[in-house]
């Protein structure tokens, strides 16, 4: 074939289409699109720490300081946090956004499309003990859940469920709990003005009853050294002179926690984690199942915040909170209304507004591949009050978690979904919904601080601090 191209190059008379064909090498095939990385670049990255990351870690993660979120609240913090996220999300149309920070690589999911995979896949791929968030909470709980790893971590979290009943709607324990409602809630409202203060106060008293049992009730020493903990776990072990006195005072706390647990009345969280028959097994000192009550502690005793935004804003929806009203006084089980009420406070005003998780292996997003020990964020709070996502999202709307597989919307995720969901929901939901009741059956809510205007957008935060509420005898 080269000689017929040179005897015709030679004669002047052009080579043959068939020849030509025949003798050029054949096209390379395409290679396929690889997709890349979404980056942020510098200045992207900078104005996501400030308007995001920072505000978080100085709010505290594990205990809110109530002078910051008062000062995020009159700033509207929340506003620049969804004003960067959105022009994140534009500028790279959606796709996972991959930040460097102090802590590495995390990967930021800012649209509905990519919430799926995070929820679907397995604990073991994608775990919840992300490092700054490990750093915090192995002070608070160094034997709980989310500190523990492999068949260990599944264990706990099997007697974690259990006891917690979390594929129940209904506690087993449920008539005891409510006998300890019914006790402690009349302090609620023996003034005209319940402040948060006092409702502090009454929720701590409930919990460490639910949990520890009654002879916990006004252990004001215990809840101080909690406190300490958990400022400290705010901290996530910057302060390197201060992790041994957290430990001291951990182990102050844990043994504490133990004697309570040891006389605990049999439907308390801690007498049903002794009781579990993995507690009787060969493996119980290392699974420590009482161990998972600091974490029981904390997550119930924000119920407070929860409590005190739902009234604040039952008070600014005089027909939401008549038709909560009536269902409590036709005595409705389980309190499906109330119960709407406080699940749409909380996707308003989550108590978790971030999740975060670590990649255990290499994972694939959008076609492209991240490597194991990749931190994942999914802005919670974001997702739930994203107009372009959300009907009414800046609104109080209660019925929309009515609907018929309403929890199970991945654009709302106040207690997450899939393996990281929060095995307390139900616990959680029924005991919040349960003060609320106790509050309404003897008074309405004709008022409250700060002052709420139903025709208007919600506020991005509501410091629950700050909030007083005006009673009135019905």
């Amino acid at each position: 074939m080269t000689e017929d191209l040179t005897a015709a190059a030679s004669s002047g008379t052009p080579p043959t289409a068939a020849s030509a064909t025949a003798s050029t090498p054949a096209a390379p095939a395409p290679r396929p699109v690889v997709p890349r990385p979404a980056r942020a670049g510098r200045t992207e990255t900078a104005r996501f720490a400030a308007t995001h990351t920072l505000p978080a870690f100085v709010r505290g993660a594990f205990s809110a300081r109530p002078k910051v979120v008062a000062a995020y609240a009159a700033l509207g913090q929340q506003g620049w946090s969804a004003a960067t996220l959105r022009a994140m999300r534009a500028r790279h149309g959606g796709a996972p956004v991959e930040v460097r920070g102090l802590s590495g690589r995390l990967l930021v999911l800012l649209d509905p499309a990519d919430l799926r995979q995070f929820y679907e896949l397995p604990v073991r791929t994608l775990a919840l003990d992300a490092p700054d968030k490990y750093k915090g909470l192995s002070l608070l709980e160094p034997t709980g859940v989310i500190c523990s790893h492999g068949d260990t971590r599944e264990e706990r979290r099997r007697i974690n469920d259990e006891v917690l009943a979390a594929s129940r709607p209904v506690h087993p324990s449920c008539r005891e709990f409510q006998a300890v409602l019914d006790e402690e809630a009349p302090a609620l409202a023996r003034d005209a003005e319940l402040d948060f203060a006092r409702l502090r106060r009454t929720v701590a008293r409930i919990v460490r009853r639910m949990v520890l049992g009654d002879a916990a009730a006004g252990d004001e020493e215990l809840a101080r050294w909690l406190l300490v903990l958990r400022e400290e776990a705010n901290w996530m072990r910057l302060r390197k002179g201060r992790a041994a006195a957290a430990e001291a005072v951990y182990a102050r706390a844990a043994a504490r926690v133990e004697e309570y647990a040891a006389r605990a009345e049999p439907h308390t969280l801690t007498a049903l984690a002794r009781s579990h028959p993995a507690a009787a097994g060969p493996e119980a000192a290392a699974l420590d199942p009482v161990g998972q009550a600091h974490h029981w502690l904390l997550a119930l005793e924000s119920l407070d915040q929860l409590v005190a935004r739902t009234l604040l804003l039952l008070a600014a929806h005089p027909a939401e909170q008549e038709a909560a009203r009536a269902e409590v006084d036709a005595g409705a089980p389980e309190l499906p209304r109330l119960r709407a009420c406080v699940q749409e406070a909380l996707r308003l005003y989550p108590l978790v507004p971030d999740l975060v998780r670590v990649t255990r292996e290499e994972t694939e997003w959008r076609g492209v591949r991240y490597p194991a020990g990749t931190a994942v964020l999914v802005p919670a709070l974001f997702h739930q009050r994203d107009p372009e996502q959300v009907p009414a999202a800046h609104r109080f709307v209660p019925a929309r978690w009515l609907e018929a597989e309403a929890a199970e919307d991945i654009r709302m995720a106040p207690f997450s979904h899939g393996g990281g969901r929060c095995p307390g929901e139900h616990l959680g939901v029924s005991t919040a919904a349960g003060l609320i009741a106790a509050v309404l059956r003897g008074h309405r809510v004709t008022g409250g601080r700060p002052a709420l205007d139903p025709s208007l957008a919600l506020p991005g935060i509501l410091a629950s601090a700050g909030i007083r509420l005006t009673l009135a005898p019905r």
